[in-house]
C-alpha cells in the first residue's frame, strides 16, 4: 500500500510555528499530536506537568519538552502566563540535522534552571525574542521565528555534554523513515474517526511494517497500547463537541468514531468519571 496518499499536513492550517499563552484553566488532559511543544513555565509556587510516564514539579523558567507524537499533560500549572510553543513536524523533518538532533533528545523533556543554569538562560533568551516577534504584526514573523526555533534546538545540541547523563534512558532508535510512517498514520485516523476499519492491523498495513512490529513501536512511543489510544483521540474529539451546541449525544458518539451510545457511555464514564451528559452539563452550566 501507498501510505504516502494519506499523510495529512494538518498543524495550525499552513503554518510551521505557532505561539500561544493566557490559558485560563490549570490543568489540560492527557492527549498527543503529531506536531512538538517547547513549553516555558509560568510563574507560581505549582507548576506540575507530565510527559508519558513521567511527573516533573518544576520552576518558574523551566522548559518542558514534548516531541512529536508523546503523550502529555498538564496537572496543575500556571497557563495564564506560561508560553506555549508549537512546531510542525514536517518543518523539522525536513532538515537532517534538526530531525538528528529531535532523535538524539527524544528522552529529554525538561531543562531545569537550577540544574542547567546557563543553558536555561540562553533559550530563555531565545524564547523572548520569538514572542516579540510572534506577537508582533510582521509580514516576516512566521520565518523569524523559524529562525529562532533553530537556534533553540542549536543551542540544546551545544550542551549535549553537559545533558548527557540525563539521555542514558532506554532508547527507541526507530529510523526516521518508520515514525514518519507512523505520524502519517496517526494524523489519518484523527482526521477520519468515522472511518470502516481503524483496526491495528488496517493501521500497520497503511504504515508498511507488520502488525506485531507496529503494536511494539506504538506502545513504546504513546506509552499505551492502540486500542488505548484509539479511544483517548476519541474522547478528545467527543469533548470537543460535547462543549458545543446543536448536536445530540448519538451524534456526538458517532462522530467521534463510537459504534454504540453504551459503549460511549462505558468509555467516557472510565476515563472522565462521569457521563457525557454531564460532562456537557459542566460547560454549560458554566456559560450561564
Amino acid at each position: 500500500m501507498d501510505y504516502s496518499t494519506y499523510e495529512k499536513y494538518n498543524f495550525d492550517r499552513s503554518s510551521a510555528f505557532n505561539m500561544s499563552t493566557g490559558y485560563k484553566e490549570r490543568s489540560y488532559q492527557m492527549h498527543w499530536h503529531s506536531y512538538g511543544e517547547i513549553l516555558l513555565v509560568g510563574p507560581g509556587k505549582t507548576n506540575i506537568y507530565k510527559v508519558g510516564r513521567s511527573t516533573y514539579e518544576l520552576v518558574p523558567n523551566d522548559f518542558v519538552l514534548v516531541w512529536p507524537m508523546e503523550m502529555h499533560a498538564i496537572i496543575d500549572a500556571d497557563r495564564e502566563k506560561a508560553l506555549v510553543i508549537q512546531f510542525s513536524n514536517a518543518f523539522i523533518n525536513s532538515l537532517f540535522d534538526l530531525r538528528r538532533i529531535m532523535h538524539m533528545y527524544c528522552n529529554l523533556h525538561v531543562v531545569c534552571c537550577c540544574t542547567h543554569p546557563e543553558l536555561a538562560a540562553k533559550l530563555k533568551t531565545i524564547t523572548d525574542r520569538m514572542k516579540e516577534i510572534f506577537f508582533s504584526n510582521r509580514l516576516d514573523r512566521e520565518i523569524r521565528c523559524c529562525m529562532l526555533l533553530m537556534e533553540f534546538m542549536l543551542t540544546l545540541f551545544d550542551y549535549r555534554k553537559e545533558l548527557a547523563p540525563e539521555l542514558n534512558e532506554e532508547k527507541h532508535d526507530y529510523s526516521s523513515d518508520v515514525m514518519r510512517r507512523m505520524i502519517i498514520v496517526t494524523d489519518y485516523i484523527k482526521n477520519n474517526l468515522t472511518a470502516d476499519d481503524l483496526s491495528q492491523g488496517a493501521m500497520a498495513e497503511m504504515a508498511g511494517i507488520s502488525k506485531d512490529y507496529f503494536s511494539r513501536i506504538f506502545k513504546n512511543v504513546t506509552g499505551m497500547n492502540y486500542s488505548k489510544w484509539l479511544n483517548t483521540i476519541r474522547l478528545e474529539k467527543a469533548s470537543e463537541l460535547l462543549v458545543q451546541d446543536g448536536r445530540t449525544l448519538t451524534e456526538v458518539a458517532m462522530l467521534s468514531g463510537f459504534q454504540s451510545i453504551p459503549s460511549f457511555n462505558r468509555v467516557f464514564r472510565e476515563e472522565k468519571g462521569m457521563a457525557p451528559g454531564e460532562y456537557r452539563a459542566l460547560f454549560v452550566g458554566s456559560r450561564e
